[in-house]
């Protein structure tokens, strides 16, 4: 009979299996709560405090969310088309939400954003007015019809409207409804 040394080869293979099976879960949960707290979280706490400003180089999420800072910020009064959003066009389809995206990324081009914050909205993203300079991105997004008024900018909304630019020049869904009815997994 041969002798067996050390703990692990003590242990009958459903041991060892079940043992290999709780490291691996215990793996996974700490790497699920470092993404949630760390950088690879979506959103931060609601309730969480938050700068009066951020500022910096910009990268696009879609056409009314950028991340300025390390902070994702939602631009706020506006809603843009979905990334996934398609629109229909002279009777074509028309990606309407990454024509969104791409038109604030023209706006912003190389240059530093400027952003007050307002407020975090419900899923802990800041809500903010960008600029860049004197500009104002939220209100060109919306007169350039590129994005709708969600409670700001409806005089920007009516001339893109009258003049036809953007998704005023086009069938779309709003983009509230949209996230609705695709499984709310664009909420708001």
């Amino acid at each position: 009979m041969q002798r067996k040394t050390g703990v692990w080869r003590s242990w009958s293979r459903a041991r060892r299996l079940k043992a290999v099976r709780m490291a691996a879960l215990v793996a996974l949960a700490l790497a699920v709560g470092y993404l949630q707290r760390g950088r690879g979280s979506r959103h931060a706490d609601p309730g969480a405090p938050f700068p009066p400003s951020v500022s910096g180089r910009a990268d696009l999420i879609d056409g009314d969310s950028l991340r300025v800072g390390g902070h994702e910020v939602r631009l706020k009064g506006i809603d843009a088309p979905e990334g996934r959003q398609t629109c229909r066009k002279n009777g074509a389809p028309w990606q309407c939400g990454n024509a969104a995206r791409d038109a604030l990324g023209r706006m912003i081009g190389r240059e530093s954003v400027t952003c007050s914050v307002s407020e975090r909205d419900r899923f802990g993203r800041l809500l903010a007015t960008c600029r860049i300079g004197d500009r104002n991105l939220n209100a060109a997004m919306v007169a350039a019809g590129m994005a709708v008024a969600y409670g700001s900018y409806e005089r920007e909304q009516a001339a893109a409207k009258a003049e036809r630019r953007g998704i005023w020049d086009a069938e779309f869904q709003m983009p509230r409804q949209w996230r609705d009815e695709n499984n709310g997994s664009y909420a708001r």
